[in-house]
């Protein structure tokens, strides 16, 4: 995939880590110190929601269980009940804060079915509008955003608790 030159993002990519080892979202999930600078908007003793660092669109955000697996089967069905419950409220910020026509839920479990990071499920949540998408990433493999990745943030971590909590 091509890439566009985005220089507002120097500052982001200058001050935070570039490697985490091992499991990212295990390490997000154990470093709630972290959280801001890991893009956090709510966390529990089952699951956190994060902006997504590599959105599909802005916005994009994930439900991440905080138990380590690869196998939705083999996830807590309590905590699976409570994912589906904070993937409703998701949906409402998305389309309440940042007036998404439309929301995307997903997961792709296992690499075969495209997870980029395969070993922790996660749900997806992708916020969507009306002709979002366009030529450029059909022909040149490219995806422009028009918004700044921590500006999103603080717009939904600044109503996350009205919604999660």
């Amino acid at each position: 995939m091509e890439k566009l030159y985005a220089p507002w993002r120097t500052e982001y990519v200058s001050t935070h880590k570039t490697k985490i080892d091992g499991c990212v979202f295990c390490y997000i999930a154990n470093h709630p110190e972290e959280a801001e600078q890991l893009g956090v908007l709510y966390s529990n003793e089952q699951f956190f929601v994060v902006m997504n660092k590599y959105p599909y669109s802005p916005g994009h955000i994930m439900i991440i269980p905080n138990y380590h697996t690869d196998k939705l089967e083999d996830l807590d069905s309590d905590v699976w009940i409570n994912i589906s419950l904070f993937a409703q409220k998701g949906v409402a910020l998305l389309k309440d804060t940042l007036n998404a026509q439309g929301v995307n839920l997903g997961m792709n479990i296992g690499q075969i079915s495209g997870a980029g990071i395969a070993e922790h499920i996660h749900l997806h949540l992708v916020p969507r509008w009306m002709g979002d998408t366009n030529f450029i990433t059909t022909i040149g493999d490219t995806r422009v955003y028009s918004s700044d990745f921590d500006k999103i943030y603080q717009r939904l971590k600044e109503q996350a608790d009205k919604y999660f909590n």
